[in-house]
């Protein structure tokens, strides 16, 4: 039998681990110091520098659709908190610093979350989606990803109507587990994101073009069977591409796939990390 970790023995060792982890969160960025963006715009950027559209409605196997519904009620609230910020030269972006607590004092609602390797439900589940919108934005930068996390190696949603590449997703949770990013160029960026019934719409902008353009991809994706499991495998790549040439200047290896598929319904393989 496995052995079990302390915040695996019962509710109290859950909740005495998680306040742990959030002080030495706190402490941590107290010490570090650095500047966190703050400061909010209504007047959006001139330079778009990418948009993108996730559905927020998925038929996941049999898990509950409640948890859908929620979980639109959840990005919502999320939304105007981070919605306008500015990323100025030197500041870094932190998710959980702009949204505070999903708590549901504050309305968020029970939503789907992903812990210990298992589907379960939590208050404020679904955010991840948010996450996974910025950082495929992000992706289209030259800013520094310096916090990000995956959902345990599992596979979760389904490849039907997949609109980017597999492994390209976050996990977060309040506050340790955050995403964050830091603008080490000289121009300023803005995040612009809203909710409508469909969709979590996100535009990411700037005050002057990018030197480059970005291009990313997924290779030699496929599944393999390994003990009595069926793991997706595969690779994402970046391209920086010169914008008056096309040429491409340089390719990145972002991830390197290898995760268990959860659920296979209808035939469709149902993964974690899908914006």
């Amino acid at each position: 039998m496995a052995h079990k970790r302390f915040y695996q023995l019962g509710p109290a060792a859950y909740a005495i681990s998680t306040a742990k982890c959030r002080a030495v969160r706190r402490l941590s960025d107290t010490v570090r110091g650095g500047r966190f963006a703050a400061d909010r715009s209504p007047e959006p950027l001139p330079v778009v520098i990418y948009r993108h559209n996730s559905l927020i409605r998925r038929r996941l196997g049999q898990v509950d659709m409640q948890l859908q519904e929620n979980k639109a009620v959840n990005l919502a609230l999320a939304a105007p908190r981070v919605s306008g910020i500015l990323i100025r030269p030197g500041e870094t972006f932190s998710f959980w610093r702009l949204v505070g607590n999903p708590t549901a004092r504050r309305g968020y609602r029970e939503g789907l979350t992903i812990g210990g390797g298992e589907a379960r439900r939590g208050v404020g589940g679904g955010m991840c989606q948010f996450t996974n919108l910025l950082h495929w934005m992000v992706l289209h930068t030259p800013l520094e990803i310096v916090e990000h996390h995956h959902h345990d190696g599992y596979d979760l949603f389904p490849d039907f109507n997949r609109q980017i590449p597999f492994g390209t997703g976050t996990s977060i949770f309040y506050n340790y587990l955050d995403y964050r990013f830091r603008n080490s160029t000289d121009r300023t960026y803005q995040i612009l994101v809203h909710t409508t019934d469909r969709h979590l719409c996100g535009e990411l902008r700037a005050d002057a073009p990018q030197p480059l353009k970005y291009h990313i991809c997924a290779a030699g994706e496929g599944f393999v069977r390994e003990d009595g499991a069926v793991w997706r495998v595969g690779q994402v790549w970046r391209t920086a591409l010169d914008p008056a040439t096309g040429a491409a200047v340089e390719r990145l290896l972002l991830r390197e796939n290898h995760a268990r598929v959860m659920y296979d319904t209808a035939g469709l393989e149902i993964g974690t990390e899908r914006a």
